[in-house]
């Protein structure tokens, strides 16, 4: 499925872009810092569970569907978990940039 990897690719380049963000932002903004954090492992959590799917695709086997599985759950709970985080932060991502000009 040729969609599946294109979405791969697009979350991996995701990531990618979240993480050196957050490494790049002054140690003065620790919000922004974890707001990127938890953006990049929203990003994450969206490969592991692409890549999941993916696998269904291309192999048939019981363990397969197993690894798979197991991909995608973790996937899921980490894109869940990292949305509120992220949703979280954003609330004070103004007031830190008001108080650090």
């Amino acid at each position: 499925m040729l969609i599946f990897v294109v979405l791969i690719i697009v979350s991996f380049v995701i990531y990618f872009y979240n993480k050196t963000k957050q490494f790049r932002t002054r140690t003065v903004l620790p919000i922004r810092k974890k707001w990127y954090a938890a953006r990049a492992s929203m990003a994450l959590g969206s490969f592991v569970a692409f890549f999941g799917i993916n696998q269904l695709f291309i192999f048939q086997s019981a363990i397969t569907y197993i690894v798979s599985g197991v991909f995608i759950v973790l996937g899921l709970a980490l894109v869940y978990y990292n949305y509120k985080a992220s949703r979280h932060y954003r609330a004070f991502l103004e007031e830190e940039a008001d108080l650090n000009p």
